[in-house]
């Protein structure tokens, strides 16, 4: 089953909270995630900087942290939502004006704009997603061993029913692994790469995949 990008937020089954992003793509999946200082960016890969011209919302950075937030997103809406936090604007405002200011992307499917962040040092994160036909942010109390997720199509609805219960990870690196075959996302077809952020006791720690 093809649902495009996904967004997810978790708690591993010891209690460290967890936002993950997976690309997912029939049409550009000569791309790669890129770790910087502070971030993590989707660029394509090597011979394949051409594709940029085809469609300029392939590269962006996806995962960037703001105190003891971290934001995974399948955009460009991740700098400003970032930004927005750390002028000290609530997660849940953020999101929001950050999906509205950039709306959905206007390519030739209308492309949805996803969002998940989690905190640090409390059990919660958020969803969200802005369509052609709606916005919608939700905040979401995180428990041991569960994820919730939004997907760009299909999936593409916060809410209690896209979850999966078998989550676990001891790295960031199993939890950017999960959401490419793990529970209910080796379901999901065409994954290209992954990205994970995983709270720790000084913050979060990052880990991507090589497909």
């Amino acid at each position: 089953m093809y649902i495009g990008r996904i967004v997810a937020i978790g708690m591993t089954r010891t209690g460290r909270a967890a936002a993950m992003y997976r690309v997912s793509s029939r049409s550009f999946p000569n791309r790669r995630a890129v770790i910087n200082s502070g971030s993590v960016a989707i660029v394509p890969r090597p011979g394949a900087e051409g594709d940029l011209a085809k469609n300029p919302y392939i590269s962006y950075n996806c995962l960037r942290f703001a105190g003891e937030w971290a934001v995974a997103t399948n955009g460009s809406q991740t700098d400003p939502i970032v930004e927005k936090i750390a002028m000290g604007i609530p997660p849940r405002d953020a999101i929001a004006l950050g999906l509205l200011a950039l709306d959905y992307e206007k390519d030739s499917l209308d492309t949805p704009r996803i969002v998940a962040a989690v905190s640090s040092r409390r059990p919660a994160g958020f969803l969200g997603i802005i369509r052609k036909d709606a916005v919608l942010v939700r905040e979401f109390q995180l428990r041991p061993g569960e994820v919730q997720y939004v997907s760009t199509y299909e999936k593409n609805r916060p809410c209690d029913e896209n979850h999966d219960a078998g989550f676990d990870a001891e790295t960031a690196a199993d939890a950017a692994q999960y959401v490419v075959d793990g529970g209910v996302f080796s379901e999901f077809s065409n994954p290209v790469t992954s990205v994970a952020a995983l709270a720790g006791t000084d913050g979060f720690e990052c880990a991507v995949t090589l497909q």
